[in-house]
């Protein structure tokens, strides 16, 4: 069952929306291992489970594993 696509318009102000889709592009998963993160270098959405920590400018980041050029290669993105 597919949801009609709703087109988002602004209003001349800018600043309000005349009409909006409802709900996030990124829907909850059921488990917390399906849910998806962005890599903190690429900015891309990936599942968790494609993700790894690891320290940049002293903190712990969310990256693409083993490499963002990787990921795409292998997946075809």
């Amino acid at each position: 069952m597919a949801r009609t696509e709703t087109k988002t318009a602004i209003l001349a102000d800018g600043l309000r929306y005349k009409s909006k889709v409802s709900g996030s592009p990124f829907a909850a998963a059921v488990s917390f291992g399906g849910a998806t993160m962005s890599c903190f270098f690429c900015g891309k959405h990936r599942p968790r489970t494609l993700l790894a920590t690891r320290k940049v400018l002293g903190k712990s980041q969310a990256v693409c594993s083993p490499s963002c050029k990787a990921l795409d290669e292998s997946t075809g993105s």
